[in-house]
């Protein structure tokens, strides 16, 4: 297993209905899950291991850091997102270097997809 010196090795998401959440990100991304009881699932990588995880949680506080992830095309992964029935907090658009669109998981965490601009 390779991990970078000082990378970001795993994150978490906080998750108040834990199968929800699953859905939600089954749904949106294809992440697939691996239970560890009712209170954990490991996010799984396509290749083997694990990348992240849902921890159960009473409450998400907004504010924290923003997980931007990266799609291929990012039409598409809107359309993933909205079809789950989310609501968008902003719509694609446009920044130095790229497009995205911004939304919150069933429990409120706050996410990004996000793609270059074409080369």
């Amino acid at each position: 297993m390779s991990h970078t010196h000082h990378g970001i090795d795993y994150i978490e998401f906080y998750a108040t209905d834990m199968a929800a959440s699953k859905a939600f990100y089954s749904a949106a991304f294809g992440w697939t899950f691996v239970d560890y009881g009712p209170g954990y699932a490991g996010i799984q990588k396509a290749d083997g291991g694990e990348w992240g995880g849902l921890a159960q949680a009473e409450t998400v506080v907004s504010g924290g850091p923003m997980v931007i992830l990266y799609s291929d095309d990012l039409n598409a992964t809107r359309d993933a997102v909205l079809a789950t029935g989310t609501v968008l907090d902003k719509d694609i658009y446009s920044f130095p270097g790229g497009q995205r669109f911004e939304f919150k998981d069933p429990s409120g965490n706050s996410l990004a997809v996000w793609k270059p601009n074409a080369a």
